[in-house]
């Protein structure tokens, strides 16, 4: 086995968490069984181990999959968006008339103090909402976790 083969799987440590990739959530299940398999002990406690971690990859796996689809689904969204106003912008332009609904709402583009946001300021609360999102999932692991009985609850001050 060449150098770059065996430590391009040990590169999945070092990314941040949101830039895993399932791919990834693999090449570090075969790092750590890799090392697992290099304790030469017979105990029951390995085993025990092995199967916790196995758990612990299965749901990061799952975490990762559910992170990747939500980014593909706001991406999804922002496509759709962006063809919706320059659907919107061309029909301005071309001096038609929109027809507003009850629930619709006529802008002035002249005006300058129609409501407006920023891409970035878009991306900024699209960044924090997937950013609350992870935390909430992890949070959501850890109390299944506590539950389970796989990780022991803290003890009250």
């Amino acid at each position: 086995m060449e150098f770059g083969e065996e430590s391009s799987p040990a590169l999945a440590f070092e990314k941040d968490a949101f830039e895993l990739t399932v791919e990834d959530v693999y090449d570090i299940s075969y790092v750590i069984g890799r090392d697992l398999l290099k304790i030469r002990s017979k105990g029951e406690e390995v085993s025990d181990l092995q199967f916790k971690i196995v758990r612990v990859l299965e749901m990061f796996e799952s975490l990762v999959t559910k992170y990747n689809l939500s980014v593909e689904e706001l991406k999804m969204e922002r496509d759709n968006l962006k063809s919706e106003l320059d659907r919107m912008v061309a029909e301005r332009s071309s001096g038609q008339d929109p027809r507003a609904g009850p629930n619709q709402m006529v802008v002035d583009l002249t005006d300058p103090n129609r409501p407006r946001f920023t891409m970035q300021e878009l991306k900024e609360v699209l960044q924090e909402r997937n950013q609350l999102k992870a935390q909430l999932m992890v949070a959501q692991e850890e109390l299944q976790l506590f539950k389970s009985g796989i990780l022991p609850q803290a003890e009250p001050p």
